[in-house]
This record gives C-alpha cells, sequence and structure tokens, in this order.
C-alpha cells in the first residue's frame, strides 16, 4: 500500500480535508474516556470542583509519577555520587520535587487543555475533558493553571539559586510543548525535553551544580519519554490521522517496535554512562547496586516491546500505565546506593 493511499502513514493526512468525528458534547458529568472507572475523583469529590481536579489530571496520577521519577533518578545519584552532600534538606528536596511534579503536572496539563480545546472534542478519547464538555470555561482553566503554577514557584523558591533559574527556564519547554504536534512529527521529543527537566533541576538542588551526569541522566529520561509516549499515542493515531494532528506514533507505524528498541537502547546506555561518571570514585558495591537498577529498567522496557499490539488501545494504555513501576526501578536502586555511599 502507497503513503497516499495508507490513512495512517505520515504523508497521507495532514494535507488532507478528511471529515472529523461528530457526535454529541458529553455531559458534564461524563468520565474522561482514559480515567479509571469509578476513580475518587468521579466517585467523592465535589462537583464544583471535579472540572478543576480532571484538569489537572488528578484522577490519572500516572503523569505525576512520570515527571517526578527523573527528579528522584537524580537526587538519589547525586547523593551516591557526593554522599557528603547529604543533609536533612535532602528529604525536602525529595518531598519538594513530588509536590512540585503534582502541581506543574496540573498546570501543564490545564494548559495543553487550554491549548488543545478545539482538537479534543474532535478525538473520542478526550472529548469529555472539561473545556469541550463545557464544565469549565477557556478563562477558567487559565486562572487554575496560573494557581498551580504560584504555588509551585513558592515550593521552587525553597532551593538552591540554580535550581530556581533552572525551574524557571523549564517554562519555555512547557509552553512550546502542546503546540509540537501542529509543526513536527516529534512532539513526543518536545514532551521528553520537559517532563525530564527535573533530573537537572533536582541535582542542582541538591548539589548546586549540573555535571555532566546530570545531562546523562536527563537524555535517558528524554529517550525514556519518547518509548512511552509512542506508545500511548497509538490510542489515538486514527483520530490524530484526521484531524492532522502528528506523533511519533503516527510517523513510526508499523515501525514501532524497532524505533521503541532504539529508544531502549538509548535511555539504558545514557542511563548507565550516567552511573558510571557520576559514581566513578565511589565504592564497587555502591556502583553494583546501581548499574542493578539500569539493568531492571532495561529489562522492563524490553519486556513492554514484547506485549505490544499497536492496534489494541487497551494494551497501550496498559503498557503506558506499566512504565510507573519501570522508573521506579532505577529510583529504588539509586536511593539505596545513595544510603551505601552513605554509611561506608
Amino acid at each position: 500500500m502507497s503513503a497516499f493511499n495508507d490513512p495512517d502513514h505520515p504523508a497521507a493526512a495532514p494535507d488532507a480535508k478528511p471529515t472529523l468525528p461528530s457526535g454529541p458534547t458529553p455531559s458534564a458529568d461524563a468520565q474522561v474516556a482514559d480515567a479509571a472507572p469509578g476513580n475518587w475523583v468521579d466517585r467523592a469529590a465535589p462537583r464544583a470542583v471535579r472540572p478543576y481536579l480532571r484538569l489537572s489530571r488528578i484522577d490519572r496520577p500516572i503523569g505525576t509519577w512520570l515527571l517526578l521519577l527523573p527528579c528522584w533518578w537524580a537526587l538519589g545519584l547525586a547523593v551516591a555520587a557526593e554522599p557528603a552532600s547529604a543533609r536533612p534538606e535532602t528529604v525536602w528536596i525529595a518531598v519538594g520535587c513530588l509536590v512540585g511534579a503534582f502541581l506543574m503536572r496540573g498546570a501543564g496539563c490545564t494548559w495543553n487543555d487550554y491549548t488543545d480545546r478545539d482538537i479534543d472534542d474532535k478525538v473520542a478519547r478526550t472529548r469529555a475533558r472539561p473545556i469541550p464538555a463545557g464544565d469549565v470555561t477557556p478563562r477558567q482553566a487559565l486562572i487554575w493553571m496560573v494557581v498551580q503554577a504560584l504555588l509551585a514557584f513558592l515550593i521552587l523558591l525553597t532551593f538552591a539559586p540554580l535550581a530556581i533559574v533552572l525551574g524557571v527556564a523549564s517554562l519555555g519547554l512547557v509552553c512550546i510543548y502542546p503546540f509540537a504536534k501542529r509543526f513536527t512529527w516529534w512532539p513526543q521529543l518536545f514532551l521528553g525535553l520537559a517532563f525530564n527537566w527535573g533530573a537537572l533541576l533536582a541535582w542542582a538542588a541538591q548539589t548546586g551544580t549540573v555535571p555532566l551526569a546530570s545531562v546523562l541522566l536527563y537524555g535517558a529520561g528524554i529517550a525514556w519519554t519518547l518509548f512511552y509516549d509512542t506508545i500511548y499515542a497509538h490510542q489515538d493515531r486514527e483520530d490524530d490521522a484526521l484531524i492532522g494532528v502528528r506523533s511519533t506514533a503516527r510517523l513510526f507505524g508499523r515501525a514501532t517496535q524497532r524505533w521503541l528498541f532504539v529508544f531502549l537502547a538509548s535511555a539504558v546506555t545514557l542511563m548507565g554512562l550516567a552511573v558510571l561518571f557520576a559514581l566513578v570514585s565511589a565504592s564497587p558495591l555502591v556502583l553494583v547496586i546501581a548499574l542493578a537498577g539500569v539493568w531492571a529498567f532495561g529489562w522492563s522496557l524490553a519486556g513492554q516491546i514484547a506485549a505490544l499490539d499497536i492496534d489494541d488501545a487497551a494494551v497501550c494504555w496498559r503498557l503506558f500505565l506499566r512504565n510507573r513501576d519501570t522508573g521506579l526501578l532505577p529510583a529504588a536502586a539509586f536511593a539505596v546506593a545513595a544510603l551505601a555511599a552513605i554509611m561506608l
């Protein structure tokens, strides 16, 4: 089949004028398609605040995990590399990253929904989101976004000066990401640049520096994001083709698994190099513990490739969710390595 006959091929859809999906706008109480059935927002949250919680994706915590985990990678590896830097504030950095990731993920999702408000009502999975459903106005969404971002900024102000500068600089990536799918086939790359910035920020918060190891860890996170968000994007491949939205899922098509292997190899290689550069002077035990986390991370990604069916949206969603546990593997290993480095 040629590219011009294949609606999933990148060359086929953007310049066409397809018939857009139509249907009634969901009711204000309709459950968002990719939220877990019976989640606490739908079940227990007051109706007045429910749309705002949905804008922040509080009913889907996976995004907070994916934003948080590179921060914890960096914090653990930074302490393992410089155990003398461990101090009571290190615990606050870990907690601050958690709260900050929660808030900034919410602000970023709100901004994404605001910029995509004319697209989401044409995609089956996103049609029930608060703005296209009419639960909140675009102006209300912007106000909610600013509130979340300001609260996150207050937390950022408790970190080291370099971390504050890095945190403010990340706003440019956050602002650009929602528009990336309109001008590039690689919006997942822009997501990776934004979502893994915490690897640089957390390292700077702990040590006041941004060494090569933190940059390599940042690169590993970007490759990981390309991996999991390509899987995620296959859920919307057909709708995206209809409305001309670009993604790596559409770009790769049937070659997706080969590309995922490239991203796996890149993520594992870069993370392994980050460990080696960071722990070049550490004890062998600390190094082995940290590398074990990289090894487990790689095997978890390999398992996802083996289980992937790009034509089954439920499988894609389930594998995407698995990345919380995948990312926790090196986070746990780096934390144990840090404790070992402190005690040795």
